[in-house]
């Protein structure tokens, strides 16, 4: 007979340390834009959910998150004690790289430009597919990074929705294990007939 432990142990993605610590990942992230960033393997390895430690580490109940591809299950919902939020009105959209925006982001205003949402996407593989090539802020000439499971169509809204920089979003792009963030200030497109294996 299997005895079941009374309790189950705390997840290790919602202890300060290691927000922490995947923050300071997740910035430099974000200084660097395309550079790969494997969040905390050490925690991964244990959690496998890195969805999980991305919104542990950037959302609280000060924020909104909204959910279109229903990609959190309720348990987390519980744990990230945030607020949802319709995709048009959230702080944080997490979607599915796979399937076409059907939504606008809040963008900001030239007052608080950086009430723009942060648009989360769940991508098939980051380092291997559709080759994009990255310049702007924080890239020494071009950023050449492959991702696969991305429509263009993100793409696409995204150039409209930055078009009136500073207003605009800002894209962080996972997989089972890594990410990369694309601020506003990035100019992205694909490199046409190129895939790549990195």
């Amino acid at each position: 007979m299997k005895i079941e432990p009374i309790c189950k142990p705390q997840s290790a993605v919602w202890e300060p340390a290691v927000q922490q610590k995947a923050f300071r990942q997740l910035m430099n992230a974000f200084a660097f834009p395309g550079s790969l960033e494997t969040l905390l393997p050490e925690v991964q390895e244990r959690e496998n959910n890195l969805l999980r430690l991305i919104l542990a580490t950037l959302t609280d109940g000060a924020v909104t998150v909204a959910d279109p591809h229903h990609l959190i299950d309720d348990q987390d919902w519980a744990k990230l004690e945030t607020n949802k939020e319709a995709p048009e009105k959230a702080r944080f959209i997490v979607a599915r790289g796979d399937t076409a925006p059907i939504f606008s982001p809040a963008l900001g205003s030239l007052e608080c430009p950086e009430m723009g949402a942060t648009v989360i996407l769940n991508v098939a593989y980051i380092g291997r597919g559709e080759a994009l090539v990255m310049r702007g802020p924080g890239i020494q000439s071009e950023k050449v990074i492959a991702c696969s499971g991305l429509t263009p169509a993100w793409l696409n809204k995204r150039s409209e929705w930055n078009g009136a920089f500073p207003l605009g979003v800002d894209m962080i792009l996972f997989d089972t294990a890594r990410v990369i963030a694309i601020p506003r200030t990035t100019r992205i497109k694909i490199k046409e007939g190129q895939s790549w294996d990195m």
